[in-house]
């Protein structure tokens, strides 16, 4: 074993760290002492944070102006923000370009409950309530303290569980979260993400925003300079539909270009999910489930969503560069991230 430091978001502010890893590695996750947050890191540098305890407002206020948005006479979220600044955890924040930009954003000011990369429904219902785990409200994610880390010369990862809590106190579902951090290359970054969700009550279901609007895989993104959102999906007529999404600008503190893209898994229920975006918030998300539907988490019958997200340099990759990319990720041959926590 030996020490390294790792630089990262604490307090709303920047920090060094000191923890314990294994030498050799090349790929690390370390759980910092104090605030119990994992840190994926390569060489050293950090690549993001999953904060698995409880983040309040007092410890990550984001600081930036608010990005320009519309108000409406009906939405609730943005003309009354205030009761949406609910302490948080099981999200991933920040998550950084090549270059150590910051591309997640975390507590806005006009949507106080958007917090980097987080899987959540608008609408959660048991029996006949509704929750609404995306703005925190009623049901709520929390950590159960079984957790594993994995370090590696490829990747590390954490795998974490969740239940998620009906009115703070019963719970309803158990959730696994699967975080892999792969080593950077020409290319630039993958990291994947699984979830498994297993109901422990009867008559729970999940759904988007009036089931056609927002919901599941949410990403809020840093607004950068000459942002640029693009969306692909193949037509229903071609055999091997993929779908993808990129996000991409001038991010603070970069020198250069750089985005994320978002890739689709074709196995999930109701592949390809519809892209839902939101440019004056940049966002944009693949949206589950299929529109019009509410998806039934029943006891002993998980369900898994996968995607994988890639982090590039430079402005919005070519189409040919994001096919392989979506075809090596969906390849029947391909080393996908497997659960090792018991349901």
């Amino acid at each position: 074993m030996r020490k390294s430091l790792y630089f990262i978001l604490l307090s709303g502010m920047v920090a060094w760290v000191s923890c314990e890893v294994n030498s050799g590695t090349t790929m690390q996750a370390v759980r910092d002492p104090e605030s119990g947050q994992v840190i994926l890191s390569d060489k050293a540098k950090p690549v993001l944070q999953y904060n698995y305890q409880t983040v309040a407002e007092r410890d990550a206020m984001d600081t930036l102006p608010a990005n320009k948005y519309i108000v409406t006479a009906t939405d609730t979220f943005m003309a009354n923000p205030s009761i949406y600044a609910v302490p948080r955890s099981n999200y991933i924040h920040p998550v950084y370009g090549l270059e150590g930009e910051m591309l997640t954003r975390d507590w806005s000011r006009d949507h106080p409950h958007h917090r980097g990369i987080y899987w959540a429904w608008p609408e959660v219902e048991f029996g006949s309530k509704r929750g609404d785990l995306h703005a925190l409200q009623i049901v709520f994610a929390r950590p159960t303290g079984a957790i594993e880390l994995t370090d590696g010369k490829e990747y590390s990862q954490v795998e974490a569980e969740n239940l998620w809590m009906w009115g703070d106190t019963t719970p309803i579902v158990r959730e696994v979260a699967l975080i892999r951090a792969y080593r950077a290359t020409s290319r630039g970054r993958i990291i994947d993400l699984v979830f498994r969700f297993v109901a422990l009550k009867d008559s729970v279901t999940i759904a988007r925003r009036e089931t056609s609007l927002y919901g599941g895989l949410s990403i809020r993104m840093q607004t950068p300079q000459e942002q640029e959102i693009s969306t692909f999906t193949d037509t229903s007529d071609v055999a091997t539909r993929r779908a993808w999404s990129d996000l991409s600008g001038l991010f603070a503190r970069a020198e250069t270009k750089s985005g994320m893209t978002v890739l689709q898994y074709r196995n999930n229920p109701d592949y390809p999910d519809a892209w839902i975006q939101y440019p004056e918030l940049s966002w944009c998300q693949p949206a589950f489930p299929a529109t019009g539907t509410r998806y039934k988490l029943a006891p002993g019958e998980p369900l898994v969503l996968r995607y994988r997200l890639f982090i590039h340099s430079g402005a919005k990759p070519d189409q040919k560069v994001v096919s392989k990319l979506w075809d090596e990720f969906n390849s029947g041959s391909a080393q996908l991230p497997q659960f090792t926590l018991k349901p």
